[in-house]
């Protein structure tokens, strides 16, 4: 049908560069936020671009979700504006008609989303923790930004090196400073190097140097002057602690492991695709538009409720994190209230001048009772 292929043609463009802004946005602003964390030294520059990598797939859902809701709202909008509804009201097209090339278009949006959201995201997640977390379990020196102090992992110790060789294993011109038992420690060297002992201990052995140990506020200090002087940066390795994070565990651990954060975490991913559904429905009766009006108001209303809709998702998941309600009665009435509302929503919009008041509603149910038993209104 012609009215179809247009429409499936139209929305296809629209959500395309509405996903390219959005994708963008998000894209430029995580990068700048995963540079920044290079530059402190919390992360390795080495992992940015796969960082960013798992940081994409983590926000692709919801960028999906709304891409095809702006889409679908833009073309509604247009037709409307452009007076392209009235054609197609004339010949003999309805608003509910919009369904199904939505629907061609939209279902596999929410599929992605679902698959998504059920297992690349929160595989995303645990890569991205890992190799944090990795990092944080490096050799401390290996950490050191040249020109930059940079404080260690266990909060004992700052280091400060004028250069650092390419390998990683050599430094120049280094400051330590140790702080442990209410005593306070200040290391200066020529250089340094690492080296691992047999029991697997990290070392920084300095060359050329002199400490200086004291009280913090006591005039009484000592002076050591050293050709070698051996610092123990880390004990033996254990092996990388795993992130037991909700949103790092599969979907099958979450529903085998009910604690309330998990049932949380697994309510933010069902609902993922459910909105993506919802919002691309919402979206039809909500795009109409006035052409003697404008349209800036019926497109502020409408992403007014779409924000109101992922809030009062992260509400609900809230209050399950907390315990405050249950799993069971917290997943399915919001999405119920956005399916009722869209029933109603395109109802009012093919019959505009139907009355809102008790007796219009009680004609309503009448009629459908009568239909239903094959009566006659």
């Amino acid at each position: 049908m012609i009215f179809q292929r247009a429409i499936r043609r139209e929305l296809l463009s629209a959500m395309g560069a509405v996903f390219t802004a959005l994708f963008t946005i998000i894209i430029s602003v995580t990068l700048i936020r995963i540079l920044g964390d290079a530059a402190a030294g919390k992360i390795a520059s080495s992992d940015v671009l796969s960082l960013l990598g798992f940081a994409s797939l983590i926000n692709l859902p919801v960028l999906i979700s709304l891409s095809t809701f702006i889409a679908v709202l833009m073309v509604v909008a247009r037709s409307y504006q452009d007076s392209e509804m009235v054609v197609w009201f004339a010949s003999g097209v309805s608003l509910m008609d919009w369904v199904r090339p939505v629907m061609q278009v939209g279902l596999p949006m929410v599929i992605l989303t679902a698959v998504l959201s059920f297992w690349l995201t929160p595989w995303s997640q645990k890569y991205s923790a890992e190799q944090r977390e990795r990092f944080r379990n490096r050799e401390d020196i290996s950490r050191v930004s040249p020109g930059k102090f940079q404080e260690s992992a266990n909060g004992e110790k700052v280091f400060f090196v004028e250069g650092l060789s390419s390998d990683t294993t050599k430094v120049k011109n280094v400051f330590l400073s140790q702080n442990k038992d209410q005593e306070s420690g200040v290391v200066l060297a020529r250089e340094g190097t690492m080296s691992i002992d047999a029991r697997g201990d990290k070392l920084l052995q300095l060359h050329d140097g002199r400490r200086y140990d004291g009280m913090p506020g006591s005039p009484e200090f000592r002076i050591m002057d050293f050709e070698r002087y051996t610092v123990i940066i880390a004990s033996n390795p254990k092996e990388l602690a795993e992130n037991r994070s909700a949103r790092v565990l599969a979907t099958t651990e979450l529903i085998t492991d009910s604690t309330p954060n998990n049932l949380a975490e697994l309510l933010f991913r069902i609902s993922a695709p459910l909105t993506c559904l919802m919002q691309m429905l919402l979206a039809i009766p909500l795009g109409f538009v006035n052409p003697r009006r404008g349209r800036t108001l019926n497109l502020m209303i409408a992403l007014l409720l779409a924000v109101t809709y992922f809030n009062v998702t992260s509400i609900m998941q809230a209050m399950v994190a907390q315990g405050k309600t249950s799993f069971g009665m917290s997943w399915w009435p919001l999405h119920l209230a956005a399916g009722a509302l869209i029933v109603l929503l395109f109802f009012w919009r093919n019959n505009p001048n139907m009355r809102w008041h008790p007796s219009a509603w009680l004609t309503l149910v009448r009629r459908m009772i009568l239909l239903r038993s094959g009566g006659a209104a």
